[in-house]
Parts: structure tokens; sequence; C-alpha cells
């Protein structure tokens, strides 16, 4: 269990430590707002790409060995992103990317495979740690780039330390892995299944917001007046709300019959978060925290329905790896679109009306991803 939320600990940190520093990047290599969004946007097209590749490669070479492979290239991604140059930065980013795809697939289904009978506890407990750590990385970006050697590169390159620390605490797992089942080697992706595109949609509409909002809030705040180290510190505000709330939701999980109300009720926590930012965008303080409090407990349910709507282990990686391919392909349109449509309005209103949207959207199909688990994607 240790070892699995020491990875989840590096699924998050160096994506959004970016959103913060993202004025001074765009400053110092001269990057349009749509072209700095690709700094969130490609991690989610590696995600998008490589998902529905990792069953197979769960099967040929066991989910341990795989996971460990995928820690280093997370690694030499955030060493490559370390050097000073554009080239560099966007590069690094795509091997972080990579790395992540790979861990966002396993953990569900390695939490399927080895507790069962925990899978909301658990969900939770790896969803916690992965918000908790990243909110750091928001909330000490911008101090980190003022006072370190290197500035903004040595924020975003520091988290190789974490890095390190997990491939050496995921070793011993490398060296004993559990052999994957046999049915991974030939499963397919459930494509013809209902529930499995509801699950999908719920997973990239809530992702869609959760990057945008990682990449562009805090460039949103500043214009309306805030300070960047106190728009960084209100990224990491936004991402400890959900945080705490994301260890509420195993209870109502439990309480509940199904998920369709909780995940109904969260996702408009998140539209009225959108709402109340395009009225009076100058109220940061309360925006940050209602979004926090419906996209952690949205996060939390995106993670557990891979769990909960499958029948067993090798289903929920066949599920995880089918939503979070389309639905990352999904969310990678977030960032650019987001700031695209900040460069041709000259203002917020027009990408904040496209977080509406997407989010009246998302609670349209909770209502299906949350039913109970009566109808579960099946192999077959």
């Amino acid at each position: 269990m240790w070892g699995l939320l020491v990875v989840a600990a590096n699924l998050r940190a160096s994506l959004t430590g970016v959103g913060p520093l993202l004025d001074r990047v765009q400053a110092d290599l001269k990057l349009a707002p749509a072209v700095a969004g690709l700094l969130n946007t490609l991690p989610l097209l590696a995600f998008a790409a490589l998902s529905p590749m990792v069953p197979r490669l769960a099967g040929r070479w066991g989910p341990e060995r795989l996971l460990g492979g995928a820690l280093v290239v997370l690694t030499l991604g955030i060493a490559v992103r370390w050097v000073p140059t554009a080239l560099a930065l966007f590069a690094g980013t795509v091997l972080i990317g990579a790395g992540i795809a790979v861990g966002n697939v396993l953990l569900p289904s390695l939490i399927k495979r080895d507790f069962p009978t925990r899978v909301g506890l658990l969900t939770s407990a790896y969803a916690t740690v992965m918000g908790g750590v990243a909110a750091v990385a928001s909330g000490v970006a911008v101090p980190i780039g003022q006072v370190a050697p290197g500035g903004w590169y040595t924020a975003l390159g520091g988290w190789i330390v974490l890095a390190l620390v997990a491939i050496a605490l995921w070793l011993p797992q490398m060296r004993t892995p559990r052999p994957a089942p046999e049915a991974v080697r030939g499963h397919r992706l459930p494509w013809g299944s209902a529930l499995a595109w509801a699950v999908t949609a719920f997973m990239g509409l809530q992702s869609l917001g959760f990057y945008a909002v990682v990449t562009w809030l805090p460039q949103v705040f500043q214009d309306s007046g805030v300070s960047a180290a106190a728009a960084g510190w209100l990224l990491f505000l936004f991402q400890a709300v959900a945080v705490l709330t994301s260890l509420a939701v195993p209870a109502a999980l439990r309480w509940a019959r199904d998920q369709r109300a909780v995940a109904t009720v969260s996702s408009a926590v998140v539209l009225a978060g959108y709402l109340g930012l395009l009225v009076t965008p100058g109220w940061a303080l309360l925006w940050s925290v209602v979004l926090g409090l419906g996209g952690g407990a949205c996060l939390v349910l995106a993670l557990a329905f891979f769990s909960l709507r499958a029948q067993d282990a090798t289903v929920a990686g066949a599920l995880s790896a089918m939503a979070q391919s389309i639905g990352y392909l999904l969310a990678a349109a977030g960032p650019v679109i987001f700031g695209l449509l900040h460069t041709v309005s000259s203002g917020w209103h027009a990408s904040i009306i496209l977080m509406c949207v997407a989010a009246a959207g998302q609670a349209i199909v909770a209502m299906m991803a949350g039913r109970g688990t009566v109808r579960t994607v099946s192999s077959k």
C-alpha cells in the first residue's frame, strides 16, 4: 500500500507547479498564451496516446516492473526540463506525461487487485496524497523560483528528488512482481459499453476542468489584481480544499446506494464556482474554495469509477485505459482553448464560459456514470 502512495505522490506535482510560473515562462521564452498552454496539454496528449497500451504492456512485463520503468521515464523528464531552453522544457514535459500516463492507468487496477474490499478508501488515500503534494507544488513554485539559483527552472526541476525517492522505494516491488492475469494479454477495451462511455465522459470533463484551472487560474487572479505569489497560494488553496474534500468521499460512497447524487451535486458545485468566477472574479478566495470543494470530490469519483464499475482487476485496468485515453484527449483541449479564447477575446469571460459548459455537461453524464454496480463493465 505504501509503495502505491509514494508513486501517487509523483503523479501531479511536476505538472501543477507550472501554472503559478506561467507568466514568467511566457516572458522568458517569449511564448504566446496558447503555446504556453501546451505545457499542461502535452502531458494530457501523452496520457491519451499511451493509456490504451498500458494493459497489454502490463501483461507482458508485469505491472510492478512497468510502473518502475515509468518512474524512471518521469525522473528523466524532470531532469531534461531543468535544462534552460524551450526545447528541453517541452521535451521533458512529454517524458513526464509518458511516465505519469502509466501510473494513472495501473494504480486503479492494482488497488482493485490487491485491495478489492477497500477500493473507496484506497482510492481516496492515493487521490489525497496525489492532490496534497500537487497543492504544495503550486504553493511553493513562485517562492522557490524567486530565491533559488536558476529561478523557475529550478522550481520545476527540484521535483526530481521526490521521483528518485519513489524509484528507490519501488525497487523491492520490481524484484518480486506478482504475475499479471493471463486475461490482460488479450483483453479488449470496453468500447461497446454505454456505461464505460459515461465513465469516460465524466473522467474527461473533470480532467479538462482541473488542468485548465491549474494552468490558467493564477493568471485569471493576477489580472484581477492579485500578486503572482498570492495567486500561487490561491491555487494551493484550491488543491488543499480538494484534498480535504476527497477525504470525505469514501464515507459518502459507503452511505449512498450508488454515486449518482454525489457525482451530480459535486459537478454542480464546480459549475457554481465557475459562474462565481465569471460574475465576480475579485472574490478569488471564495471561488478557490468552491472549486476545490467540487473538484476534489469529482476527482476521487472519477478514479473510483474505474474500480466500482468493473467486475475484476483486469476489467478495471481496461476501463481505466479507455477512460483515460479518450478522457485525457478531451482534457488536452482545455488549457489550449482556454488560452486561445483569452487571446482572441482580450479577456477571460469566454474562457470561463467554456468551463461552465463543461461543468454542466459533467453534471449530466454523472447521472449515468454514478449508477450502481449491478450493470458493471464486463470483459465480454
